[in-house]
């Protein structure tokens, strides 16, 4: 349970104590300062507390999106502020200080402004409040009986409801969700919401549904196939539903937030492995076709990522390339025209489904690889020739991220040393990366299977790869290295399977890219929450990139003639990582100390 302190008597006629106690507060009223703080006092401290002016008037929803929102220590709109448990402290200080002040609001028999002043008083302490955009709604404190009564007529002309529905949408979302999907699915949340289910509810009906998709599809049947790609839509309402009862609600939460940022990825790469099998029983081999499009697709998010986190606090962030783009916005369909040639997930989804209805796995896997190529190519152009035109300078910060992401294990951390200390780190880190994939991928492509020179190809490629990451990644082009290293490792795995004389190589490279693809995600996800990445202990465990690079090719090469064998270490290796990255991951994210993140922007 919540409490709210009401400053002062609410006026005659007001809803205030009804709209609070439907938002979950027990509601209790001051009749002065001191009071304020004796109820403040008797307050549990781990209990959210808020403090609201008896005069405010406003909608529901205002109240509720200042006072309830759990992804923020501190919050405030007009005449209303909240603090969490670890805002508390400062509350109490904020409170002490104002009303220590002469002439301040917070008198003992006038609290006129209270809440006003206690919100700059946090601001000033250090805690950032949290002032959410209110828009057409209403709040505010009327200070005499006329704009008292513009302020109620005020909130008599806004429908409170319709905007909670609207603003339950994704501001940013593709052509698809936009006009074929949240028009219905705000109000499947909104039913969800009223009938108590949770976000996390509809994440795992979400998950599950997609599963029984992916079974429908290792059917190889046509009416498998239809039932498929019907639930395979079902199951992306339900992903939209999800994040829309969450903004709906304001139900957010450490382990929705894993959730969320796992689960599509779990879903779409589910799904690829069940038209695999599909087709497998048709008689057509499309593994190597479903992990070059698991790769494909993983390589542009690590695009999206890396040049998010290189660019996300940059100085002098700006280019004649980003100009543009910001004049066709301006135009209206050249917006959504932009959004729907990288193929978002909304239009992703909706070409899978159709294409698994009425045609094959081999045209569906051919089709995505195709689209998402074009895809990731002009949104890479693009953003190559931003770095190259801003005049940009990366933080600290932004170059440990793009280190963070870069997930160089303890040989990369030898060799960038060695590099270190001989002064030999003279190429920048983009070059550095470019050569390591540049000598690997060759190799390994042109080269017989288990070949010797492939592990020499793979030993340089740990040389460079820590050359790489000898110096901070600050320069223009560096938040390339991690997509390079994904490509270079991932590749690897792929043409080394597809070699071997074992029909199962692949299915065991697929499973084993997915753990490892897995622990990618939860990176950067780890990193958008402001915890930083993964333990450096996991990172040793599992390798780095470079060490599971060579270990794959030396597995390669001591089981040549031996493809059972080699698809055996492929799977025993696939099942460590999963298990060592899964368990650490679940452990971090059901933490308390785990933050709330929820992926407001990504339309990938």
């Amino acid at each position: 349970m919540s409490t709210a302190i009401l400053t002062g008597p609410p006026a005659p006629g007001s809803s205030l104590d009804g709209d609070l106690r439907s938002l979950g507060f027990d509601v209790r009223i001051a009749s002065g300062a001191e009071e304020v703080g004796t109820l403040l006092a008797a307050v549990p401290a781990g209990e959210r507390v808020a403090l609201v002016d008896p005069r405010f008037v406003g909608h529901p929803h205002a109240l509720r999106l200042a006072l309830t929102d759990p992804r923020f220590p501190a919050a405030a709109a007009p005449g209303a502020l909240t603090a969490q448990r670890e805002a508390r402290p400062a509350l109490a200080r904020a409170l002490d200080a104002v009303s220590a002040t002469p002439g301040a609001a917070g008198t003992d028999t006038l609290t006129d402004g209270l809440t006003d002043a206690l919100a700059e008083a946090l601001d000033a302490d250090g805690v950032a409040v949290h002032r959410p955009q209110l828009g057409t709604l209403v709040a505010t404190v009327p200070t005499d009986a006329e704009a008292r009564h513009a302020a109620r007529a005020a909130v008599e002309a806004v429908d409170d409801e319709a905007v909670r529905l609207r603003s339950a949408v994704k501001a940013h979302d593709g052509f698809f969700t936009t006009f074929f999907i949240s028009p219905y699915s705000r109000y499947i949340a909104r039913w969800c919401a009223r009938r108590g289910l949770t976000p996390n509810q509809v994440t795992t009906a979400s998950l599950l549904t997609a599963l029984i998709a992916a079974g429908c599809a290792a059917t190889g049947e046509r009416g498998g196939y239809i039932a498929a790609g019907v639930l395979l839509l079902v199951s992306f309402v339900l992903d939209c539903t999800d994040g829309q009862l969450a903004r709906y609600a304001l139900k957010y939460s450490t382990m929705g937030a894993w959730l969320d940022a796992t689960f599509d990825r779990a879903k779409e790469y589910a799904f690829y492995a069940g038209l695999a099998l599909g087709a497998a029983r048709n008689g057509d081999d499309v593994w190597a076709l479903a992990l070059g499009a698991m790769i494909l697709m993983t390589c542009r998010h690590v695009v999206d990522f890396s040049f998010n986190e290189a660019n996300h606090d940059a100085t002098a962030n700006t280019s004649p390339t980003a100009a543009l783009s910001s004049r066709l916005d301006s135009v209206g369909w050249t917006v959504w025209a932009r959004r729907m040639i990288i193929l978002p997930i909304g239009e992703r989804w909706a070409m899978i489904a159709v294409l698994t209805a009425t045609t094959s796995p081999r045209i569906v896997f051919w089709a995505l690889i195709i689209g998402c190529a074009f895809g990731a190519c002009y949104t890479t152009a693009g953003r190559v020739l931003r770095s190259l035109t801003r005049k940009a300078k990366r933080t600290d910060r932004a170059a440990q991220a793009l280190a963070d992401l870069a997930d160089s294990g303890p040989l990369a951390g030898i060799t960038g040393r060695i590099f270190g200390r001989a002064g030999l780190q003279l190429l920048p880190g983009f070059v550095s990366a470019l050569i390591a994939a540049g000598v690997l991928v060759p190799a390994v492509l042109g080269r017989p299977f288990g070949a010797a020179g492939t592990v020499v190809a793979a030993a340089l490629y740990v040389m460079f790869a820590g050359a790489a990451v000898a110096r901070p990644l600050k320069g223009a082009l560096d938040w390339l290295v991690p997509p390079l290293f994904r490509a270079a490792e991932y590749t690897t795995v792929l043409v080394l399977a597809a070699r071997s004389d074992s029909p199962h190589a692949l299915p065991a490279a697929f499973g084993l890219v997915a753990a490892v693809a897995y622990h990618h995600y939860d990176t950067v996800y780890r990193i958008r929450g402001g915890t930083g990445a993964p333990p450096a202990w996991l990172v040793r465990v599992t390798g780095g990139h470079e060490g599971r690079t060579l270990l794959v090719t030396v597995l390669a090469a001591l089981l040549a003639d031996r493809g059972d064998d080699f698809t055996l270490a492929l799977t025993a290796l696939a099942v460590a990582v999963a298990l060592v990255v899964l368990v650490e991951s679940i452990r971090f994210w059901v933490s308390s100390g785990a933050p709330a993140v929820h992926d407001e922007g990504e339309t990938a």
